[in-house]
């Protein structure tokens, strides 16, 4: 018993000094955490045009669906980006003396992100000639939707879009995504038109 007992021993400290000898090798440094590389498909627009009480350009590479979580908002659509994973939500409210009531309701949920977001940025949009209107809201940091906008007439006619991923919210690893389809937003505020 007590030879079992030596062997158990030496067993345990040849493992031991194993380890320690193995770990002595060369010296650890941490890599950096790397992310997904994302093909990126080339900048080319269409016009959505029939059908609704405005128009704009929309990239090819994305898909125009009726939103049907509200199928009773005939004007309601999602700008879906399938290899990207994200959607612009898009809603279209007609104004009915109303219209500030529509504003502070959309500044509201902008600012609901102010929890995660690092800084809330708006920019305006003035475009008198096509009687177009707005703010676009874009909210840095963790947020859940990082960029908002709003348009309007100012008399009749609102519409409010949102852009989500459908993955956890880490700013460093969405910015190239999120720069990407901020372009496109941007292209279609400024290619923007009421019917």
């Amino acid at each position: 018993m007590h030879t079992r007992n030596i062997i158990t021993y030496i067993s345990v400290l040849v493992i031991i000094g194993f380890f320690i000898l193995s770990g002595c090798k060369k010296k650890y440094t941490p890599k950096p955490r790397g992310y997904f590389r994302i093909d990126l498909p080339e900048k080319s627009y269409q016009k959505l045009e029939s059908g609704y009480p405005y128009s704009f350009s929309y990239p090819d590479y994305a898909l125009i669906k009726k939103d049907s979580s509200n199928a009773h908002e005939e004007y309601w659509i999602n700008i879906e980006y399938p290899n990207l994973n994200g959607k612009i939500h898009i809603s279209y409210i007609q104004v009915n003396k109303n219209l500030e009531k529509i504003l502070e309701d959309t500044r509201k949920l902008a600012y609901k992100h102010t929890i995660k977001a690092d800084a809330i940025n708006e920019t305006m949009f003035i475009k008198p000639e096509k009687k177009v209107y707005g703010i676009l809201y874009d909210i840095e940091g963790n947020a859940a939707s990082s960029v908002q906008f709003f348009l309007t007439d100012s008399i009749n006619n609102y519409l409010r879009g949102a852009l989500y991923f459908n993955v956890e919210p880490n700013k460093d690893s969405l910015a190239p995504v999120l720069d990407f389809v901020k372009e496109d937003i941007i292209v279609l505020i400024e290619s923007f038109e009421w019917k």
